[in-house]
């Protein structure tokens, strides 16, 4: 019984860190940007990985221009 619960608590930790861990391996952002998206995974998760999908970079490269 207590296997099911450490289990599960387990899970939803992996699920809970998974967009993190995506973004800090990300190569679409760095420094201070990348820190910021981040935070911002930590205080409102999920929704902010969707807008770093559809967001990120927020200011275009100087390579890219």
């Amino acid at each position: 019984m207590m296997g099911a619960g450490f289990g599960g608590m387990l899970v939803f930790l992996i699920i809970w860190l998974l967009p993190i861990i995506l973004i800090a391996k990300s190569n679409r952002t760095q420094g201070g940007e990348k820190a910021a998206w981040i935070l911002a995974i930590i205080f409102v998760s999920w929704l902010a990985w969707v807008f770093y999908l559809l967001l990120a970079p927020l200011k275009p490269k100087i390579d890219d221009l």
